[in-house]
């Protein structure tokens, strides 16, 4: 993001000096739609932009979360964050296994909101801990009529808890799974600093990055009859803890634990009108 404002203020500079005409300026994908969580600490997600999915199922993954649309599990802090807290359960709660070990929360933007192409990011600081799994990802708008995986999923950031500085994107369709990582340079966590995930899609390709950071780019030619992203997509933010994919917590994964998300943000593909849903 840095390095984007200051090509921008290079480019502001010689267009001041005569250097560069004005139409040689790079056109600014148009903002669609953005949370940036501003409300009073306490304050519950905003409900024209997000619904609570809930149930303790096990997701299709076995996991051993009950989500919940309490303020426990989800709530604004006042400093312009939105918190997601995994917490230990009480055991009055059922789950697909018997009484629930624990809560969380899963967001989504189905009925609410979904595009078509373009850039879609969040800034975001994670938890940590073995069988901890949070998740900034896409699905299909499409479900309920095509099922899964016909309606497509785009997994812009999942990270493990047991893999504290490493971060995965991911395309699934029918018949097509791709998947790259990103590592931190360095010793610092994901936990300790935000960071901004993000994939710029388009008709063709879909590119996934870290801080500004390429790490993989998939493209329409690869995926064939499994490439199913042409059409819009919902944002789901969530923390699962446990399942097949991640494992178990072990007895060094503390709780409770904070997914703390600064903004999500949707552009449209540079120089074109995108289509979206209420």
């Amino acid at each position: 993001m840095r390095m984007r404002r200051g090509r921008l203020l290079l480019v502001a500079f010689a267009m001041a000096l005569g250097l560069l005409p004005a139409d040689c300026a790079p056109s600014t994908p148009a903002l669609t739609w953005s949370d940036e969580f501003t409300g009073p600490a306490g304050a519950s997600p905003d409900q024209s932009r997000w619904r609570h999915e809930t149930g303790g199922t096990g997701w299709g993954n076995n996991e051993l979360e009950y989500y919940t649309d309490n303020a426990d599990n989800a709530v604004l802090d006042g400093d312009g964050h939105l918190v997601i807290t995994v917490r230990r359960a009480d055991p009055s709660r059922s789950c697909w296994y018997g009484a629930c070990r624990f809560t969380s929360a899963r967001l989504t933007t189905y009925q609410r909101f979904s595009q078509e192409y373009g850039r879609f990011e969040a800034r975001t600081k994670l938890p940590e801990g073995a069988g901890v799994w949070p998740a900034f990802w896409l699905l299909g708008d499409d479900i309920n009529d095509v099922g899964y995986p016909e309606c497509g999923e785009i997994d812009i950031m999942e990270n493990l808890g047991q893999q504290p500085r490493t971060v995965r994107g991911s395309l699934h369709g029918p018949g097509y799974y791709a998947s790259g990582s990103y590592t931190l340079p360095g010793p610092r966590t994901l936990a300790e600093d935000f960071h901004v995930f993000a994939v710029d899609w388009s008709p063709t390709s879909v590119s996934f990055s870290v801080d500004g950071h390429i790490y993989q780019t998939r493209n329409r030619a690869d995926g064939n009859r499994g490439w199913v992203f042409d059409h819009p997509f919902s944002i789901l933010l969530n923390v699962a803890v446990g399942g097949d994919f991640p494992g178990p917590p072990n007895d060094a994964t503390r709780f409770p634990q904070h997914m703390v998300v600064d903004y999500v943000r949707v552009y449209a593909p540079s120089g074109t009108a995108t289509p979206t849903r209420p």
